[in-house]
Order: structure tokens, then sequence, then C-alpha cells
């Protein structure tokens, strides 16, 4: 039960000497939780007690599922755009449709997750790299940013893709639309935000900003005087436990929005969980992960939430706060829920244009720079990816933007196996072992063999291009070729197709008086091998453990009088 349900073993060997960091952890938590969950709500096209609702719920359910110690799941800036982009075409300007939407939504992305994890496809995020990772999420972040300067401004914007949003508000800038109360105050939000996090790390500058807004506005009756838009009333009391009112037709809509969001979700969370388990010397369960992220989105989902996954931004508030256990997300889930029961009309004066400040300063601290000027000087080929990857978000959309990421990831996945590096190897004095003679110029090549490897598996997209490197190698040999040996360490895999080029190629060589051998063959593929029914075919006497071994029975089957090459031997 505790492989997986790991909050049993945390709460059956909790440390009482940990409950009060974890209470304080889980209050300073609080100060961004309530204002992050209302931003990242309202950037979703939501209003802004579902944020509140998509916060406690997630904390309670991974506080139990989650195996990592510390991790803060909720809303997250990275998921915004895909559930706006999801969500929002099909609401129209329908709020209560737009919730029953993004709960279904988060319902989806849960069963996507769990599948996967019950599964063991943990390893699928894997094939993100991280250029593609750069190029996604730079241009979520960007699209969101792009979304939010509207509300820090004090107007709204029109626009289906980024670039009418952009259209949108540099017409309305320049009509002068911008209410310059709200735009004092998302500057004065940002200016706390940005300063405090530079020169005070722990000071809880999103609080503070969102406290010092909301109180200007309340002893200035801004709300009335300046026509500056605010959260308002808000219902009081818990979310009921409500299976969203969607149709099937809807659901088939929602279910390509939810696969994105499962995909980045779980990439964020993996990436976040891995972190720290590596700090504090545990090991994480990747599967485990993807069912405690499953789980809590489906919960959250059935109480009214939208999707949510690991936060980078508030995981390390916790943990600076003194955070040991998951009892700290317990704690600010705990007053998340106080402040929904008693007093939730305390932020109802709270300005749009602080909370937009909030989301928009997550998005600038998304953005990844170092990263890409890093890919310009050592890597520029996995610049282009992420240069595709960010265009592919802006011109395509968020969600389609987010598939082109991972077929660009597998694409060039499958590149690199396609057409892998190969070589011819030879002798090098003072060196041991065989090395590239495109590398050494100088290395000795016994006369009549050749010595080919592969540094990859064989499968069947390049089964023919392996083919062809070895007949190019044999027509390039500088004498005639009796015997070709495959150096097949690098070789992990041999499918079908490879092996029928195998034994067609072996004929070939036959034909034309030249022998295939491989040498360091790796047991797996050997038994591979066996099974295609190769082994027997090509004789156990052409397999050799290593290359000398296989140089060696070629010299005392083919003498060479060739001193230079003896003595290297």
């Amino acid at each position: 039960m505790t492989s997986w349900l790991p909050g049993l073993a945390l709460f059956k060997n909790y440390t009482l000497s940990f409950l009060t960091k974890d209470m304080l952890a889980g209050v300073a938590l609080t100060a961004i939780l309530v204002p992050a969950g209302m931003g990242y709500a309202q950037a979703a096209g939501l209003p802004a007690i579902y944020g509140l609702y998509a916060t406690f719920v997630p904390l309670i359910v991974y506080a139990i599922l989650g195996p990592s110690r510390i991790l803060v799941l909720g809303p997250d800036s990275a998921l915004a755009a895909l559930i706006a982009a999801t969500v929002l075409p099909m609401a129209g300007s329908d709020d209560a449709r737009a919730v029953s939407l993004a709960s279904m939504l988060a319902i989806l992305t849960g069963i996507l997750c769990l599948v996967a994890g019950f599964l063991k496809f943990g390893f699928v995020t894997d094939l993100i790299s991280k250029p593609i990772r750069y190029g996604y999420m730079n241009g979520i972040a960007l699209t969101v940013l792009v979304g939010q300067i509207p509300k820090m401004l004090g107007f709204s914007s029109v626009g289906d893709n980024v670039f009418q949003q952009a259209s949108s508000l540099f017409t309305s800038v320049v009509h002068s639309k911008a209410n310059w109360m709200a735009t004092l105050i998302s500057i004065g939000c940002l200016l706390i935000i940005f300063a405090s996090k530079h020169r005070f790390p722990k000071f809880p500058a999103i609080l503070v900003a969102v406290l010092t807004s909301t109180l200007v506005v309340w002893l200035f009756d801004l709300s009335t005087r300046s026509n500056l838009v605010v959260i308002g009333p808000l219902p009081q009391g818990l979310p009921g436990l409500v299976f969203p009112a969607v149709s099937i037709a809807d659901v088939r809509t929602l279910f390509p929005g939810a696969l994105a969001i499962a995909l980045v979700s779980f990439a964020d969370l993996s990436v976040l969980s891995r972190v720290y388990a590596h700090k504090y010397k545990e090991r994480v369960s990747a599967s485990q992960e993807l069912v405690a992220l499953g789980f809590s989105n489906v919960v959250t989902g059935l109480f009214q939430g939208f999707p949510v996954s690991g936060s980078a931004s508030r995981t390390p508030v916790a943990e600076s706060a003194g955070a040991k256990t998951q009892v700290a997300g317990l704690f600010g889930a705990v007053c998340v829920i106080l402040l929904l029961l008693m007093s939730p009309n305390w932020i109802t004066r709270v300005p749009v244009a602080a909370l937009g400040a909030v989301v928009a300063s997550a998005c600038l601290g998304q953005i990844e720079v170092t990263g890409l000027l890093r890919l310009y000087r050592l890597r520029r080929s996995e610049l282009v990816s992420t240069i595709v990857c960010f265009l592919g978000v802006l011109l395509l959309g968020v969600i389609e933007g987010i598939f082109l990421a991972v077929g660009i990831a597998l694409l060039a996945f499958v590149w690199r196996a396609w057409r892998p590096y190969s070589a011819v190897l030879g002798r090098v004095d003072g060196l041991k072992g065989y090395h590239d003679v495109s590398r050494h110029p100088e290395a000795h090549r016994v006369p009549g063999l050749v010595l080919f490897r592969w540094d990859a598996p064989l499968f069947f997209a390049n089964a023919s291009i392996f083919e062809e490197q070895v007949l190019q190698a044999i027509a390039t040999a500088p004498t005639e070729t009796k015997r070709v040996v495959v150096a097949a360490e690098p070789v992990t895999d041999i499918d079908i197709t490879a092996a029928d080029m195998l034994a067609a190629l072996d004929q070939t060589l036959r034909a034309s008086g030249t022998e295939l051998c491989f040498a360091e063959i790796k047991g797996p593929v050997k038994d591979r091998l066996k099974h295609y029914g190769l082994f027997d075919t090509f004789g156990t006497e052409n397999f050799f453990r290593t290359i000398g071994q296989a140089v060696n029975c070629y010299l005392t089957k083919h003498p060479v009088e060739w001193n230079d090459w003896e003595d290297n031997i």
C-alpha cells in the first residue's frame, strides 16, 4: 500500500519535530497560493474563485499519493494558455459552461496520466529534449504574457492567436484605451515582485504586492472613481462534488487539449521531481508521479477545478520557508479552505491588474534566455528545433504547437538513429584498441580486412543505410576485401527488417568471396539473431568476443607479410 500511497508511509513515520516548520512553511506558502491561483484562473479565462478550488484540492491528493517530499501541485502558468485555447472557443462568453469544460478537461487529463502511470509510461517525456522544451515553454509564456498585458493596462483585447491579440493590444494603446490607475498598479506590483526576488528572495513579495494594491483600491474607492476592474463578490464555502455537465461531443473536442496538457504537465513535473529528488538524495518513481498527477487532476475536476501541474515557483517557496514534508502543503490547503469558509469577501477588492501582474511575472520568469544562448554557442542545430517549436506555438496555436514540438522531438530521435555515425577502424601506434581511420589517417589497416563500426541500433529506417555504408567501406578499402568484421558493440537491437538485410548482405558478400563476421555483439542482440535463425546461417565461428580476437583469427587464416602491422598486433 505504501508504494501506491506514499503519504501513508509519511504519516506513519512523521517526526513531530518537523511539525512547526511544516506549519510555518504552509502559512508562507498560502501567501503565494491565493493570488497565484486566482491569477492563473483568470489567465485561463475562468472566474478567479475556481483558481482557489484548483489550489487546495491537489495539495491534499498529492500529499497522499505523491512520492516527492515537498513538491507543490496546483494551477500553473504553463497550462493557462492550453486551458484557455481548449475551453474558451467552446464556451464563448458563458462562464458556467467554461467552468464545466475546464473541469472535464482536468478529469480527462487525469485519466490520461493514470493510464500512462499504470502502464509504466513515465519514460515518454524523456523523448522531449531540453531544446524542444525551451521552444514550446517560451511560446506558451509569450502567449500568456500577451494575454495578460491588456488586464494590466485596464482594458480587454480580442484575437484568436497571439499576433491578433498583439495587434489589438497595440491599437488599444494607440487609441489611449489604457486605464492609467490599472497601469500604475500593475507596474507597482511588478516592481515589488522583481525587486524582492533578487534582493530578498524569501520575502512574500506576491502577497505584499496584491495586498498593497487591494488596500489602495479600498482606501480610495478606485473601483468606482477610476473605473478599476476588481475581482468582485465571491461565493462563500467549499465547492461541491459535481460531475461536469458536458456532452460526448464536447469530450471528443476536449481530448486533444487534454493530451497536450497531460504531456506538458508531466514533462514539467518530472523535471521538477527529479531536481528535488537529487537534492534530497531520494529515489522517485516517474510512474508514481504520473499516478499522483492523474488522481490530483481527476479529483480537482470533480470539485470544479481545472488542470494542475507541479509548480516551479511555489515549490521553492515551500522549501525556502523550511518545509520538510508534504504536511506543509496540507497546511497551505487548510489555510485556503479557511479563507473560502470564513472570509472570501476579503479578496473581492483585489484588482484584476494586480493578478495580471502576478501571472506576467511568472511568465517572464519562465522565459528561457540563458539556455538559448548556450545552444547558440554549442549546438546551433538544436537551436533551430527550439525556434521551430517556438514559432509553431505562436503561429499554429498553443495545442498545435505542443504536438508540433513532440513531432519534432520524435523526428530528431529518428533522424539521429536513421543516419548514425559509422567508421572504418584501424590500429594507431601508441594507442590501445582500434580507432576511426577518418580521425587517425596514420592508422594501420590489415590488408584484406575491413573493420566496420555502426553506432546505433539496426532497424527498418537505417537498414539500407547500413548496407550502403558497408559496401562503400569495401569499395574504398586499399586492398581487395576478404572479410568484413562489424564492430557491433554500439548495436543495441536488430529488428526483423534489419535481420533480413543482414541475411541478404551476407549472400551478396559470399558471392564476391567476402566473409561477414561480427565482434563484440551484445548478448541480447545475439539472442535476437538466434531467434531469427541467423546465428546458424552466419556460423558460430563468425562471432567474436573482441575485435582483437577477430583480427587474430583473420591473420591465422590469411597470413599477412607486413611487419609494420605485425608489430602493432
